[in-house]
């Protein structure tokens, strides 16, 4: 045996007072210890077995369930556990096999009579009985009670762990000496003392770190418990159902655990509920509260004092703490992979020299072809868990990350709010947070790169001597080649990204406001900014392309270089090349390519991860809303609901500038209390004080009960009406219907096709304003809180059902809680027990309504003013107030109930064509089913230069696979196979014809990689450019049913993918083809009949292929879907935190995010685990063919084959097994990917709008010079197959007279505007404009010749002069004088010190919304078009300024055609005609003293109502 031979030699060498000591290490006596602790140990764990059988049978039938219920619950609960389980049960593999195997060798050479020999075997027979019974305790013995009884793994277990470590230490130590002595020592001893040690390390670890963990169960956390409810409530996140949990040694080991979700696959389109849910540990409710309590440890304090110290480095020291189970047990997977990917190179020497027939090798043929399939066995098993528990830990680290960064956010400060903008904050979630969860891929490259250079110098000098100097210098100077590129890489993708947020966040802000863009037929001038955005982008995407393909070039050429060195080496120093080491080194090249390429990349990807880190660290540190800025006390508890003394505030934070100074408030429960002043006086902030959205300088803030607010502008989520007013309260359907009919909202759901299940599009798009308002108010109602804010939300709706709104909520249902309310209609006053009047900031006057009233200048100005918005009323006042009880008489109220209960239509239901039929307005995002068309792969090949460049693509790669297989035939013939055959041709022609075979192949290289990378480059302008044209030319019916994080996701996710990885991933496809045919054809020279296993081999590997895919490609469309709603859930809560922190909704919001994010893991974690369970077969079987190939070699008579040709041959089947995964798994990976090209085909083929210019007879420059507008028997709907909205309307607007449009909510106000503007074409008749019809010419043509003030002011981040001049047509002169003093702004933007370069916040949020209305008055000041619209204009101003800005239209637009949309019926009386539509029809139009003078007519009734009100007041 070799290990008595070893000693033998020893004993023979050693003097003879150190006798002794050899006998000591004498196989005998060794293998006898090891056999004796063996055998201890099998019989104490047997024993203990059979004492707990014969013990325990009746209480194990007791409490048989609770065992259960603990043991199915995994290792979550005890450290360690699964790390050693699963250590042991792969130790007692290896024993055994070892045991078998020894066993075989030991009776074929008829042994049995050695004593060594006999010690030898009871020892392997020891060590695998006694493994294989300490497996089955851990698993089923202890395994059943560690989270009940013990604390720690048993005491005697861990004695015999360090006892084992100490044996294998030993036995290593032996055949150390006895190998420096220059005794042999056999491979097997070897084997087995590598896999000993590393086993007993990782056991030894185990027994010391192994513990029970303090904390209870995940669902058990009290935070989350929304989380984990929210979570269970859908089929696919019960903890239960996870395909992992349960799952046995073997199942998990090969994946089988996945079978039953790919039968599910493989038979059905799979949908988000087929997919089974997640471990308790991949949940967020399981790891949130892991990772703050690990952050907080960090910090120190977890308030926000203690967030300010979180630094890159502690964030990633509490992720890893985390996740730091997976991270330890992929140590081990990432050992035993690179130890097992070496073991090939070093063995092709010694096969060469054996099919050679070399006696020292004559009886070690079985033993090579044992040692090479275990190496592939070991290589696979390893890579496959290796592979799936880093993207697990990557996967949760990211769930962690963004988990917490939501929680941050729903707590940010006013002012860090405004230090970021959406965008950079969505970057946090949807870029960092990804590239941190990715990282897991390169977190074990530093230390692995060393310790791989370090084997394969090893194997280098064990067969080339000192020429692996060489080497190691030309391995060197490869990695620093690599330094210059991967910095520039570094660099321009830093670029990249940087220029990428800068135009997401441009896109995102013009998606959102689409609307105003196309009625200011602004689109193209915005695309064009976004084009020159790309272009800036593409600029970098071309370095980097180029630079990656320097990259891949230096990758390719690796080994060639790093093998004409060592061979050129080989020569100068005389170090003579035999064909074994010749394939011996060139197979450690092959492997040395890995960490010499992934070196640099691991570098790269540490830095973009700290660069991540720094930005979540920093945004982590963001001030926080303090807690105490506010007292809330429980309800009752205090005299005073609301109580403000000597309070000071400001938005900046600043004492200087204060912007709420002096208040002192006392507001008793019960009391209803009005705020009224000018725009900009601090309405709005005073409310966000009493909610503690401002900072607050000094003073004190009390409030006593629980609170609700309504929004100025209202904030509607996503999702059904429903669900937006229940806001996560149980259903109570008697309040429920009460709130419906006090907010006016039963007439709206009935028109609605689903009601109040309709769903709602994106920030509410497809409600009118009014509509909006009134679910916020049914939102705050249904919460029934002790306080309600109400910051101006009548302004949105008309004058009737303003009036009921104030009567039945403020009046009636409110009636006995505390309310605070500002309002610009002064007939809402008088109610009030007190009424607040503004004034730059300050409390200017305050009292009951007539205490006020003669005390100050300011509320007798806003009275004033509504006062003279009423003298066009005098003539009928006499009559109204004689006749007050006539007005409401029983026919009036016939008459105005049938007009609200037909026209109260919402103007923009079901706008989108495409779902009219479900009638659903926003759909689930479409996705495509089934195999990606072939249509997709061709349209993106010969999109670029009409694929003229893929041939040649393609050419250049075959040539390179050519001459890589034509100078490794040229080195294994060329070369001898010993030194002492006579060397074929001379070394010097040798290492000629080799260095022009490699410079060749890498020319090729370097052309396939350029003409790749130019591709890619063409392809993806290409496609954004078609992408983003075909977007901006589609209808505003596309915006209003498609969410813009749909949009957002193509133009960011599906771009990037197409921009760095399509061209790349389908080459790799074709790379990977040609290398595959490359080495089937080595092979088959050597033994043609590897193709009898090969044909079947790879046949079945397809068909598992084609099995696997249906399910991965399905599970990646499910991704790409469940990753939109995250990044909209995070915006939209982003956006309406104040509303969300005023109702005290954190928790719930929190769980939503959990929830989704769950969502998303889900699909991710299985399509991973798809993964690895394909990898795993696809290795399996390459094994066996490599297996069958040296079986078959070993087995042929000595000298039929050319012996360097056959190590040829073995060489390159060593990669045949990641090979055949490479083509298989390329074609998957490419078919996951190609759905981005999929995804944005869909958006290149949206329907267009109609031109935007007319190709035949131009418009004369001044048209329209009158202004007439005619429409003819004007019939108008949303889709073919709705009802018409607007129903044969035949009208004329005289040109240079002002018209104002009246009539209840949905009549088809906005209709007719969006008819005038085409967002809307008729289906019947047509619209004249100076008699030109306006359907025969451009859109663009149409649009700019208009001019309109929308309902909802829009601002864009800029600057004032860009927002009031946003295509640079005017000077400042004519900014200021003509646009900022008319529209009543020039004071306020010359107070700023920057003026007209005034900075604008994303949506002008840094500008009040009736200041923001103003910049949009400025705008049509400077434009003067002959035609000029108002929707709802005013709605946002006080009455003062509404009279302002009535008395400058007046002004600047006397010969103008105006038309007017005016809930406020003032501002509509000064036209010359007023325009009455009801249920899509004109009911009255004549000049409003006229049709007021009909005290039957319909609008007579409106004002009557209106002036009611005010005369009330």
């Amino acid at each position: 045996m070799p290990s008595s031979t070893a000693a033998a030699a020893m004993a023979a060498a050693t003097p003879a007072g150190e006798q002794s000591l050899v006998s000591v290490l004498q196989p005998l006596f060794l293998h006898g210890i090891s056999a004796a602790a063996h055998l201890v140990l099998a019989l104490a764990v047997a024993g203990r077995f059979l004492f707990r059988r014969l013990t325990l049978s009746g209480g194990r039938a007791k409490d048989g369930d609770a065992g259960g219920d603990d043991a199915g619950r995994g290792a979550g609960g005890f450290r360690c556990y699964g790390v050693a389980v699963r250590t042991t049960w792969a130790l007692a593999a290896f024993e055994a096999l070892l045991a078998a195997y020894s066993w075989y060798a030991v009776a074929g050479a008829g042994c049995w009579s050695s004593r060594d020999a006999v010690a030898e075997q009871l020892d392997a027979a020891a060590r695998a009985a006694a493994w294989l019974l300490l497996a089955a305790y851990l698993q089923f013995g202890f395994g059943r009670q560690r989270q009940r009884h013990q604390e720690r793994f048993p005491a005697p277990l861990r004695l015999w762990w360090a006892l084992f470590m100490l044996l294998s230490v030993a036995a290593a130590g032996v055949h150390a000496a006895a190998c420096l002595d220059g005794s042999p020592v056999s491979g097997r001893s070897w084997a087995h003392d590598a896999v000993s040690v590393i086993a007993a390390v990782v056991l030894l670890a185990a027994g010391f770190l192994g513990r029970r963990d303090g904390r209870g169960h995940a669902s058990e956390e009290p935070l989350l418990v929304g989380a984990h409810e929210a979570a269970d409530a859908n089929g696919g996140g019960a903890a239960g159902t996870a395909l992992l949990t349960g799952a046995g040694f073997l199942s998990v080991l090969t994946f089988s655990w996945m079978a039953p979700l790919l039968a599910v696959g493989h038979t059905k389109t799979l949908v988000l509920d087929d997919v089974p849910g997640l471990e308790p540990g991949d949940r967020v409710a399981g790891l949130l509260p892991q990772f703050k309590a690990n952050l907080e440890a960090l910090t120190g304090d977890g308030e926000s004092s203690g967030r300010k110290a979180v630094t890159a480095f502690k964030l990633a020291k509490a992720l890893l703490r985390t996740v730091w189970g997976h991270v330890a047990v992929t140590v081990l997977y990432a050992l035993v992979y690179n130890v097992a990917t070496y073991v090939g190179p070093y063995l092709i020497d010694s096969l060469v020299q054996y099919l050679n027939g070399d006696e020292r090798y004559a009886s070690q043929g079985h033993l090579l072809v044992l040692a090479f399939i275990a190496a592939k066995v070991l290589e696979c098993l390893s890579q496959g868990q290796w592979n799936f528990r880093m993207q697990q830990a990557g996967m949760r680290a990211r769930s962690a990350l963004v988990a917490v960064v939501y929680q941050k956010s729903l707590a940010l400060s006013s002012q860090s709010r405004r230090s970021r903008t959406n965008g950079e904050m969505i970057n946090i979630i949807s870029v960092d947070a990804d590239r941190v969860g990715i990282f897991a891929w390169y977190m074990h490259d530093l230390w692995l790169v060393p310790l791989q250079v370090g084997m394969a110098m090893f194997i280098l000098y064990s067969t080339l001597g000192l020429a692996s100097l060489a080497a190691l210098g030309a391995t060197v100077v490869t990695m620093l080649a690599n330094v210059p590129p991967g910095k520039m890489q570094e660099k321009f993708q830093e670029k990249l990204m940087g220029s990428k947020d800068v135009r997401m966040k441009a896109t995102s802000e013009i998606l959102q406001n689409m609307r105003i863009l196309k009625l200011q037929a602004w689109e193209m001038r915005f695309l064009s900014k976004i084009i020159e955005l790309r272009k800036t982008e593409t600029n970098w995407l071309k370095k980097y392309l180029y630079t990656s393909a320097m990259v891949t070039f230096v990758f390719w050429g690796t080994p060639t270089f790093v093998a004409v060195v060592t061979f050129g080496a080989c020569v100068l120093m005389g170090i003579p090349l035999e064909s074994g080491k010749v394939l011996s080194a060139l197979a450690t090249f092959r492997v040395l390519q890995e960490p010499i390429y992934v070196l640099p990349d691991a570098i790269s990807m540490v830095i973009q991860t700290k660069v991540s880190l720094d930005r979540v660290a920093s945004f982590l540190c963001l001030e926080e809303l303090l807690r105490d800025a506010v007292r809330r006390m429980p309800s009752g508890s205090s005299e005073f609901a609301i109580n403000i003394s000597d309070g000071f505030f400001s938005w900046e934070a600043s004492p200087e500038v204060p912007m709420l100074k002096d208040l002192n408030i006392k507001v008793r429960p019960g009391m209803r209390v009005a705020v009224c002043g000018t725009v900009g006086s601090g309405k709005s902030s005073l409310l966000s004080c009493i909610l503690g959205e401002i900072p607050k300088l000094s003073g004190e803030v009390q409030i006593c009960g629980t609170t609700a607010y309504v929004s100025q502008s209202a904030w509607i989520q996503s999702g059904k009406i429903q669900e937006n007013i229940l806001f996560g309260k149980e259903m109570n359907k008697e309040k429920y219907d009460r709130v419906l009919e006090s907010c006016s909202l039963n007439k709206d759901l009935e028109i609605l096709p689903f009601g109040d299940q309709t769903v709602i599009g994106e920030r509410g798009i497809n409600l009118s304003g009014g509509q909006k308002q009134r679910i916020q108010i049914a939102r705050a109602l249904y919460q029934d809180t002790d306080i309600y804010l109400f910051d101006d939300p009548f302004s949105a709706v008309d004058a009737h059902t303003g009036s009921h709104l104030f009567k039945e909520c403020l009046l009636g249902d409110l009636a006995s809680k505390t309310v605070v309310y500002v309002t610009h209609q002064i007939e809402f006053l008088p109610s009030a027990d007190l009424i607040l009047v503004m004034k730059d900031g300050r409390i200017a006057q305050a009292g009951k309504y007539d205490e006020i009233l003669c005390s100050g200048e300011e509320f007798m100005e806003l009275v004033g003013a509504h006062k003279d918005a009423l003298t066009t009323l005098d003539a009928i006042n006499a009559m109204n107030r004689g006749n007050m009880s006539s007005s409401c008489s029983d026919t009036a109220k016939l008459k105005l109930s049938r007009s609200l209960s037909s026209s109260e239509k919402k103007d923009k239901a079901n706008e989108d064509e495409g779902n009219a039929q479900s009638g659903q307005l926003v759909q689930e995002e479409e996705r495509e089913k089934g195999r990606v068309g072939f249509w997709v792969y061709w349209n993106y090949l010969i999109l670029a230069y009409r694929g003229a460049l893929v041939p040649f693509v393609l050419l250049a790669q075959i040539l390179f696979q050519v001459l890589q297989i034509v100078s490794n035939y040229w080195m294994a013939w060329a070369a001898p196979v010993s030194k002492y055959i006579e060397p074929t041709v001379s070394m010097s022609t040798l290492l000629y014809v080799y260095v022009a075979l490699a410079l060749g192949s890498s020319l090729c290289i370097l052309v396939r990689s350029l003409f790749l990378a130019t591709v890619a480059y063409k392809t993806a302008t290409l496609l954004f450019n078609k992408m983003h044209m075909s977007i901006f030319r589609a209808p505003m019916s596309f915006f209003d049913s498609t969410p813009s994080g749909r949009i957002l996701n193509r133009a960011s996710t599906d771009q990037s993918e197409v921009d760095t990885n399509i061209a790349g991933q389908m080459g790799s496809v074709a790379f990977s083809i040609i290398q595959l045919v490359g080495i089937v054809a080595v092979m088959s020279q050597v033994a043609w009949q590897v193709f009898v296993v090969f044909i079947p081999v790879f046949a079945a590997c397809v068909w598992y292929q084609r099995y696997y895919i249906d399910t991965a490609r399905e599970l990646q469309r499910l991704v790409g879907v469940c990753k939109a709603p995250i990044i909209q859930h995070f915006a939209e809560s982003i956006t309406g935190s104040t509303t969300i922190r005023s109702f005290g909704k954190e928790n719930q919001f929190v769980a939503t995010n959990s929830y989704l994010m769950d969502a998303y893991s889900q699909p991710k974690f299985y399509s991973t685990g798809a993964r690895e369970w394909l990898c795993f077969r696809l290795d399996v079987f390459s094994s066996l063919i490599f297996a069958f190939s040296l079986i078959f070699l070993i087995n042929l008579p000595t000298g039929l084959i050319d012996p360097g040709i056959a190590g040829l041959a073995v060489t390159y089947g060593l990669n045949l097994n990641i090979l055949q995964a490479s083509v298989v798994w390329s074609l998957c990976t490419l078919e996951n990917k190609i759905i981005s090209v999929e995804r944005i085909l869909q958006y290149i083929s949206i329907p267009a709008e109609p031109p935007l210019f007319m190709s035949g007879d131009k418009l004369d420059h001044n048209w329209p010079s009158n202004g007439e507008i005619q429409l003819y028997n004007l019939h108008v709907k949303y889709a073919p197959q709705l009802p018409f909205v607007l129903k044969g309307l035949t009208v004329t607007f005289p040109g240079g007279m002002k018209t104002g449009i009246v009539g209840r909510t949905g009549c088809g106000k906005s209709t007719l505007i969006q008819a005038l503007f085409r967002l809307v074409d008729p289906a019947i008749g047509q619209i004249l404009i100076d008699d030109v019809d306006i359907g025969t010419i451009g859109l663009h043509d149409l649009r700019s010749r208009l001019s309109i003030i929308p309902q909802e002011p829009t601002m864009f981040e800029g600057t004032i002069r860009s927002n009031l001049d946003p295509l640079g047509e005017y000077t400042d002169n004519q900014i200021w004088e003509v646009a900022l003093n008319c529209c009543q702004l020039g004071d306020e933007v010359g107070k700023k010190e920057l003026q007209l370069d005034s900075p604008v916040l994303e949506n002008g949020e840094n500008w009040s919304v009736g200041q923001r209305q103003l910049v949009c008055l400025g705008r049509v000041i400077l434009k003067r078009s002959k035609v000029l619209v108002l929707d709802e204009a005013t709605a946002s101003v006080d009455t003062a300024t509404d009279n302002l800005i009535q008395k400058t239209l007046r002004q600047q637009f006397l010969e103008t055609t105006v038309i007017t949309i005016a809930h406020r019926i003032t501002s509509v009386l000064d036209s010359d005609m007023v325009l009455l539509l009801d249920d899509g029809v004109v009911v009255e139009r004549d000049t409003p003293t006229k049709l007021l003078e009909d005290r039957s007519s319909l609008f007579s009734k409106l004002v009557s109502e209106y002036t009611m009100r005010s005369m009330h007041t």
